[in-house]
């Protein structure tokens, strides 16, 4: 396999100078995630960095390529983050200013280190691609350098330094390389490096499944831009693969895993107990997709190494992802179990779960036949475990749905049991929409403000969870001939919305 496009940056990483701010960073052993998947598992710790990121590499490189040409000035930089740390910081080390256009989303943990290094910080838009117009035109009328985060040759070489090191630690036979992919700047550098050194070695690109640019860009065979993306994992929530990034990326790519939220969660879980350090979503990434190929593809005694990218986490992010850690691992289940509303019957449901640990159980009386009960339980042995569960509940004659991979269920649902509509209301009819918001300072009041008066508001359940998007489950008193108008007016808001009505979950339990 001639690698015409991907050769050139095996001179460009070896001749890359940043290690006048970067750290040779440890493959770390994950001793517990060994044992557990029969592999040797391996983690290349760029947590460990000056800005708890990689993304130094790519921007240090760039700026002092720049530098050694004589073109180096004021430079500006559109980031969600980690990013903007890199540049904020590489340009602290060369005495120049900076200026880093963040969405007003951004984790306030990285928007006070940007400016902690000293460059000025403009907050503009909702998500990345608002701010990064804003920074292109802003930088163009102000004659400054614009650092692009991914589709730059030299950022792209900043990158495969990670590459290099990986092989120069590590000479005995690896399995593969599992790389997060953004913009896929990261993912094009490793990959150039390995495929060009040790081509046997596999390089494979892992997203999150509500935000797979490149997966996307590889069943179509060109790149091609998202309707949306999901905002979790913001480290890597791009529409469209880079466009210098995706002709590299395509050469030698060898798979694209793609996982989901409580996979990621999980994975950060394992990253604190074998290191003791908490990754953000993107920096646990690749390791949730190391995870999955182990149990899809069944493999024993291979060496797996996984890129831990960063750990810039805003601390009350972290109640969200403890909830969905055990989701995650197949090692908790969310029910809706239907009993019979009579004495008795509690304790007697009680006794049938047997000894199980229960994490959650909400209950409530109702004035009809049946009651519905809201149970999360723990197990130890995985899918197979709570199949068994399920199998034996409905044996005993409970009416059983398995809420686990229910998003309407996880976000809203389990914090609202026992709330039932008045039956003056809802038997005018009730429509029900899930809704994501920016969020930032009055965007709930933003938010109430858009809906309007036109329909009367029958239940809402909002929750601060210190991510970059709000939540709100929203119901309206509407008949079924309205709801057309109502996703019209929703539309109209601009915000992402899903229609719950038919829900199982809130049927059982709220409707």
């Amino acid at each position: 396999m001639e690698l015409i496009k991907s050769k050139p940056y095996l001179k460009e990483i070896e001749n890359s100078a940043v290690y006048d701010v970067a750290q040779v960073t440890p493959l770390s052993k994950a001793e517990t995630l060994s044992k557990r998947l029969k592999n040797i598992v391996l983690l290349k710790r760029e947590d460990l960095q000056p800005i708890f990121s990689f993304k130094l590499r790519g921007a240090y490189n760039k700026l002092s390529k720049l530098k050694a040409r004589g073109e180096l000035g004021p430079v500006i930089a559109a980031s969600a983050g980690n990013h903007a740390q890199g540049v904020a910081y590489s340009s602290n080390k060369m005495k120049i200013a900076a200026t880093i256009v963040m969405p007003v989303t951004t984790p306030s943990i990285k928007v006070d280190s940007v400016k902690k290094y000293g460059a000025e910080v403009i907050l503009k838009g909702d998500n990345f691609d608002e701010c990064f117009e804003f920074a292109k035109k802003f930088g163009n009328k102000n004659n400054m350098l614009f650092i692009h985060p991914y589709d730059d040759q030299e950022v792209i070489a900043g990158q495969g330094t990670i590459g290099k090191e990986i092989l120069d630690d590590f000479e005995d036979e690896i399995e593969a390389i599992f790389v997060p992919v953004g913009g896929g700047g990261l993912l094009a550098g490793i990959g150039s490096y390995v495929k060009c050194t040790r081509p046997e070695i596999k390089v494979i690109g892992v997203e999150p499944d509500d935000a797979a640019c490149l997966k996307a860009a590889i069943t179509a065979k060109k790149r091609i831009s998202l309707a949306e993306v999901g905002l979790f994992v913001d480290g890597v929530a791009v529409k469209k693969i880079g466009k210098v990034t995706f002709p590299i990326i395509r050469e030698w790519l060898d798979s694209i895993i793609t996982v989901s939220i409580d996979e990621i969660c999980a994975a950060v879980q394992d990253t604190y107990q074998e290191t003791r350090t908490i990754a953000e979503p993107a920096g646990a990434l690749a390791l949730a997709g190391l995870k999955k190929y182990c149990k899809e593809k069944k493999i024993e005694g291979k060496t797996l190494i996984a890129i831990n990218s960063g750990s810039n986490i805003n601390f009350d992010r972290l109640s969200h992802i403890v909830e969905r850690v055990q989701i995650g691992e197949k090692k908790e289940i969310l029910l809706s179990v239907v009993i019979p509303e009579k004495k008795g019957s509690f304790r007697k449901f009680c006794k049938d779960i047997g000894k199980k640990m229960i994490t959650e159980f909400n209950y409530r009386a109702n004035d009809s036949e049946e009651a519905n009960i809201f149970v999360a339980c723990r197990f130890n042995n995985g899918q197979d475990e709570r199949d068994i569960f399920i199998e034996r509940l409905k044996a005993k004659g409970y009416s059983t749905i398995d809420l686990s991979d229910n998003e309407l269920a996880k976000l809203h649902i389990k914090h609202m049991v026992g709330g039932r509509g008045p039956k003056n209301i809802i038997s005018h009819g009730e429509i029900i929409f899930r809704v994501e918001f920016p969020e930032r300072p009055g965007a709930l009041m933003d938010f109430l403000t858009s809906l309007g008066d036109k329909w009367n508001i029958t239940l809402f359940h909002y929750r601060n969870q210190g991510a970059a998007f709000g939540r709100v489950l929203v119901g309206f008193q509407a008949k079924p001939s309205e709801n057309n108008l109502l996703k019209e007016h929703l539309e109209s808001t601009g915000f992402r919305f899903w229609e719950e009505t038919d829900n199982l979950a809130y049927s059982s339990f709220l409707e």
